[in-house]
């Protein structure tokens, strides 16, 4: 048998039970809602009634003979416009750093899970309901406020839900739900915008709280995790035991039970553990990935093209139909990348993936400048329907390379590279950050369109570049090891090793310092 990460492998297999499949698949909703919020809100952004009702100005940029001269890049170039889409992420940020840390490792997964799915539900009424810019951008405020709930939990809740060897494909499950969401935001936009009235962008905003539901309902009876209930230290063994061969379908728990019983005790934490920990010497290689990791995940341009793909075509010179139309065939391609990560992720490994992704997804940047550059003038004037094609397709390559990369490993990864002892305050630091960095990319998005043009695409290219070195040198790999073993990977490193050091009583004697 072959050493590292194979040996691993044989712990604490189980079985893939029915009874796992509807948990991971119920909590994979907070996902949903996630790219249904991203795909609608860059939908009816692109909306006419939507954009005359709350962004006249915009909407007059838009019409044709307008008698307003404006640049191609700088027809939806507008910071209320913008405050609309990034509202949502400021919300999740201040709530992940004031309340779901707390929530998720005092109470429980399946509480800030609950909390998340009735923020969800406020926020699809309000919006679906508003009747002017202020109660549309409470309406996002809410969203934001489910969102920085799930996110933290439902991303733990699959890693630690899910049998070691299969964590890739079920935790990648996370991002398969956020590309089903956007898939069917970009859908349900496509064919609301032909309602008669004017009245279709209800509908979307609405039509988030169907799997709000679907998320609230279910976290009402899915079971906590075993890691938790271990950490709880008030469960005993015998319970968590009953709950470990009901999840792995299995009568031998034991090896698990015991993996997870002893990474709780050596971490000492428990439920209460702070972030404080995550500044000790042995979790620095954590904490640098736990900011890294979402950071670069940002600044892949995802977001950018996510949140205003519809604007971006017309932007080229498409229809509002036709561009919304091509946000669909985009999402498929998400849907399909992210399915085929969800297959090979626990075959290649998660840094084949990162860096093929990564490879892909900088060459589609830098022709998709080049084709704008050289194709699409700055006043007046659109690209032909050939280039248009073109274009559409280059941005399906750069969807494709995402959604079996930096997509689904983004949130994979951080989930399962932490020792139990730090792993609720990391996610809320990997959240956190990610809510800062989307919050920088959808507010500027469009203004750095108007004033860099077709150079911000070289801008994420060149970031590109750097998270894929980033990858090769600095990410160990993970493929197949029990998420209560993952600390020894560090110490196998050639680089955080160095860091780590060999010694961890300095943790004892002064943080590490």
């Amino acid at each position: 048998m072959a050493v590292g990460v194979d040996e691993h492998a044989d712990a604490g297999a189980g079985k893939v039970t029915a009874f796992v499949v509807l948990s991971c698949i119920t909590a994979a909703m907070g996902g949903v809602i996630f790219g249904y919020d991203i795909g609608i809100a860059g939908g009816v952004s692109s909306m006419e009634p939507f954009l005359k009702k709350f962004f006249p100005e915009v909407h007059r940029r838009m019409e044709s003979g307008g008698g307003v001269h404006v640049s191609n890049y700088c027809k939806f170039d507008s910071q209320l416009l913008t405050a609309f889409t990034s509202s949502l992420y400021i919300a999740g940020l201040l709530t992940t750093l004031a309340a779901s840390t707390r929530v998720t490792a005092r109470r429980g997964r399946r509480p800030s899970m609950l909390l998340g799915g009735a923020a969800f539900l406020a926020g699809a009424a309000t919006g679906g309901a508003a009747v002017n810019i202020h109660m549309a951008i409470l309406g996002r405020v809410l969203l934001g406020v489910g969102l920085g709930f799930a996110n933290h939990s439902v991303p733990l809740y699959l890693s630690e839900m899910s049998p070691p060897r299969r964590r890739g494909a079920f935790s990648n499950a996370f991002q398969l739900s956020v590309g089903v969401g956007a898939l069917a935001a970009n859908l349900i936009n496509y064919g609301t915008d032909k309602i008669a009235g004017g009245w279709g962008w209800r509908v979307s905003l609405s039509l988030a709280a169907v799997p709000a539901s679907l998320l609230t309902a279910g976290a009402i009876f899915l079971p906590e995790t075993p890691s938790f209930l271990v950490q709880r230290r008030d469960v005993a063994r015998r319970d968590v035991e009953i709950l470990l061969k009901k999840i792995r379908g299995v009568d031998d728990v034991n090896a698990e039970l015991d993996g997870i019983v002893n990474a709780g005790v050596n971490g000492g934490g428990g439920v209460n553990g702070t972030r404080g920990l995550l500044f000790r010497r042995k979790y620095r290689p954590m904490l640098v990935m736990a900011v890294m990791i979402p950071f670069f995940q940002q600044f892949t341009g995802i977001n950018a093209i996510a949140f205003y793909a519809p604007v971006l075509l017309r932007t080229i010179g498409m229809g509002e139909s036709a561009s919304l139309f091509s946000s669909v065939v985009t999402g498929v391609v998400g849907v399909v990348a992210t399915a085929l990560s969800m297959l090979a992720v626990d075959r290649f490994g998660r840094r084949t993936l990162f860096l093929a992704g990564g490879a892909q997804m900088l060459a589609a940047q830098v022709l998709i400048g080049a084709t704008m550059a050289a194709k699409l003038g700055n006043d007046g004037g659109e690209l032909s329907k050939a280039w248009a094609a073109a274009l559409i397709i280059l941005i399906g390559v750069y969807v494709a390379g995402f959604g079996w990369s930096w997509g689904p490993l983004g949130w994979l990864v951080p989930s399962e590279i932490f020792p139990m002892e730090v792993r609720s305050p990391a996610q809320g630091v990997t959240v956190a950050t990610s809510f800062v960095f989307t919050v920088i990319v959808a507010q500027a998005f469009l203004a750095m369109l108007c004033r860099m043009k077709a150079g911000i695409f070289f801008f994420f290219a060149a970031w590109l570049a750097a998270m894929t070195a980033f990858v090769y040198f600095l990410l160990p790999e993970t493929k197949g090891v029990p998420i209560e073993e993952v600390a020894e990977v560090w110490r196998e490193h050639w680089f955080w090793s160095r860091v780590i050091g060999e010694d961890d009583d300095d943790d004892a004697r002064g943080g590490g310092k």
